[in-house]
């Protein structure tokens, strides 16, 4: 038996709290240094995805890179996206709060370095390891969350559970390899939708505790990640111009290109609150469906090099593919963000405007050059939000 006098270290000695439920009503709840620590080396997983998805379109595999590319941004968003509720839920932010955060990073860049491989020979080890380093360090996140959180416990579990066994058909995936593209891509979707299920099982018990005000925040960080994507390949086009020379081509496109990162940013972070309710139904639409809008902002930038490749004599595509390439992530982002928010939001009219420039774009697709689809963006999305400015927002039913 152990001595009742003899001395403990506390927790504290250690680094360690009592991991207690954030308080989902905390009025100056922001993202930590750690959290953007965290979407730093997301930066570096989702520009590979999008440069693989760029070389894939000049290389003249535009089917190939697509599909390589939703696969590889699906593993990365996943990922970043149950840590993310998670710590805002349950971050103590103690030390081992901070190691296993470690660890999810350094998964994080298995998968990075694992991407170029994939969309190559796709080989798909690299990013499953990288992945499943990544889930293993969520199912003991939500161990520990079960052995201090008595209330939600039976969740935690679910969770940690869930978590662990869909890791196994991973492992099985990726031991089963080589196999046929057809077939492994149809696996991997398996895999995804094993994965997409997990929360809607844990939380159909009792919900965690997470925080409106900061998930909103979150989601915005990762938004500007993925147009970030968009600003580096306008400066591509700036860097392939001859200052001697002034070649109207690039410019045009790295014109375009700001246009059209500051429009899909200004449609984004417009007045409109998201998630105005906290309902488990309306939470998934909106955390879920983000991946559209996520997905199709990266895709943009990868247009955008592929335009600059075409122009410069260096890519195998035409010019054409290229100006698809670009508009038709634009339409997706846009519709994304209609599916997310504005359907559910706005009223009359408003609520359809978004949708309806993003079926816009794709006609103006057929007739227009790049910066007739940047005008076109920019004129409809100030269209939305000079008419949002004065709607009236939708009833309980509409409110996300």
């Amino acid at each position: 038996m152990t001595n009742p006098a003899s001395p403990r270290l506390p927790l504290r000695h250690f680094g360690l709290r009592p991991l207690s439920p954030r308080d989902d009503q905390d009025a100056h709840r922001a993202a930590t240094p750690l959290e953007l620590l965290f979407d730093l080396v997301s930066v570096i997983a989702i520009a590979s995805a999008a440069a693989g998805l760029h070389h894939a379109i000049a290389s003249g595999h535009v089917g190939e890179g697509v599909v390589s590319f939703l696969a590889s941004f699906f593993a990365i968003w996943w990922a970043w996206m149950n840590f993310t509720w998670y710590a805002s839920a349950y971050d103590n932010d103690d030390s081992l709060h901070r190691l296993l955060t470690m660890v999810m990073m350094a998964g994080s860049l298995i998968m990075a370095a694992g991407i170029h491989r994939f969309f190559e020979s796709t080989r798909i080890d690299m990013i499953v390891m990288g992945f499943v380093v990544m889930r293993i360090a969520m199912v003991l996140f939500w161990l520990r969350a079960a052995y201090h959180d008595s209330d939600r416990r039976k969740t935690a579990y679910r969770y940690a559970g869930g978590i662990a066994l869909v890791q196994v058909f991973w492992v099985g995936l990726m031991l089963a390899q080589p196999m046929p593209p057809t077939f492994l891509f149809s696996l991997y979707a398996l895999g995804a939708m094993l994965e997409l299920s997990v929360p809607v099982y844990a939380e159909s018990h009792v919900t965690t505790p997470w925080h409106r005000h900061h998930l909103i925040e979150r989601y915005g960080l990762l938004n500007l990640i993925v147009l970030g994507e968009t600003l580096l390949a306008a400066a591509m086009a700036l860097q392939h111009a001859d200052v001697g020379h002034l070649d109207l081509d690039l410019l045009s496109v790295a014109g375009s290109a700001l246009v059209i990162v500051f429009s899909l940013w200004w449609a984004y972070f417009s007045k409109e609150e998201h998630i105005a309710q906290k309902r488990l139904s309306l939470a998934l639409v909106w955390g879920y469906g983000h991946l559209v809008t996520y997905m199709a902002g990266a895709a943009v930038g990868a247009g955008i090099a592929a335009m600059v490749d075409v122009l410069t004599g260096e890519s195998g595509t035409s010019y054409r593919i290229a100006l698809y390439a670009i508009s038709v992530p634009v339409s997706l982002y846009l519709m994304g963000l209609w599916f997310v928010r504005d359907r559910l939001v706005l009223s009359h009219a408003g609520r359809h405007i978004l949708l309806g420039v993003s079926v816009l774009i794709l006609v103006a697709t057929l007739f227009m050059p790049l910066w007739g689809i940047a005008l076109t963006l920019a004129i409809g999305v100030g269209a939305r939000n000079i008419q949002a400015c004065g709607a009236k927002t939708g009833g309980e039913g509409h409110a996300v």
